[in-house]
């Protein structure tokens, strides 16, 4: 499996984190300094469950760089993809944590670099190797993959690999592009409040849009659309309706960060093994909710047999 995208070191930071200027010093509780960016954080959980995975993602020559690629090595991905930049500097993410909530400030760095060409070289590379599904992420931080990945996703699925996205927040509010990349995946994979902005992007009208409706929309485009909904669960929605949807699993949560990207990772691998789409769905939302469990987006993260034995746990 191939994942696309970003890949930065989160700082993830806890206590007093409201920010009040005027030159007042404030006291934290930790500071954690971890794998962060959406690519980045769902590579390591799909390795965490023993899926071989790649990562492809555009890092600098740098120490945030360098400490990134050690740390995914070693959990298991195949960190042979990653495109270093000697010019320009690793992105960073600073993460206001309060809990269940938190504010982002990112620097780009290289985040905006990666380009389509430069993940078709590795994709092609993959392919006579066996490689099954391409997982992209974080469309809006990158425009030099945003213009290429029709034609990248199209020429993937004719040469039979199956393809995902997760696009993530857009900081612009745009919203736009997604329409002519929906023909060409298999899966969509947004929360909530991304899948209502992307169907009024796609042309949905209302203030009062309903989640179904907003993710019919998205799916008559071609993808199921897999939804992550905080404290409902999730749901897989198909053109015609709601196909499949699981509760969420009470939790207090430590950090929210890399929750979605940790869904997605289990959501997939179950995927791939042909489980059924419910199944999928359950174990989505137990990798989810274990990952809030400790600071950052990797900590928590569960093996293939925890997963498993947490979704025993669960049943009836």
């Amino acid at each position: 499996m191939l994942v696309v995208g970003d890949l930065n070191p989160d700082l993830v930071l806890q206590g007093d984190v409201v920010p009040r200027f005027g030159q007042a010093e404030q006291l934290l509780d930790t500071a954690a300094l971890v794998v962060g960016g959406s690519a980045g954080i769902t590579a390591h959980g799909l390795a965490r469950l023993g899926r071989p995975v790649a990562l492809a993602a555009a890092i600098g020559a740098d120490g945030f760089g360098a400490t990134m690629t050690s740390t995914l090595a070693r959990a298991g991905v195949d960190t042979s993809a990653l495109v270093i930049r000697p010019d320009q500097p690793t992105g960073l993410t600073v993460v206001l944590s309060t809990g269940p909530d938190r504010a982002i400030l990112t620097l780009p760095g290289t985040i905006p670099t990666l380009t389509a060409a430069e993940v078709l070289a590795v994709a092609r590379r993959l392919v006579p190797a066996g490689l099954g599904h391409v997982h992209v992420c974080s469309l809006f931080l990158q425009p030099g993959l945003a213009a290429g990945l029709a034609d990248l996703l199209a020429e993937l699925r004719s040469a039979g690999v199956t393809t995902s996205l997760d696009t993530n927040d857009d900081p612009t509010g745009a919203w736009a592009g997604v329409g002519r990349l929906l023909g060409h995946l298999d899966l969509l994979l947004p929360n909530r409040r991304e899948a209502l902005a992307l169907a009024r992007a796609a042309g949905a009208a209302g203030p009062d849009l309903d989640l179904t409706a907003a993710c019919r929309l998205l799916a008559g485009h071609g993808p199921l659309v897999v939804v992550k909904d905080g404290d409902q669960g999730a749901r897989a929605i198909g053109a015609e309706g709601e196909l499949a949807s699981a509760p969420a699993v009470p939790t207090v949560p430590v950090d929210a960060t890399g929750a979605g990207d940790t869904f997605n990772a289990a959501f997939l691998d179950a995927w791939m093994r042909s489980l059924p789409i419910p199944e999928c769905l359950r174990r989505g939302v137990v990798a989810g909710s274990r990952s809030v469990r400790a600071v950052g987006g990797t900590a928590a993260q569960p093996t293939l047999d925890q997963l498993v034995d947490d979704r025993r746990a669960l049943r009836p």
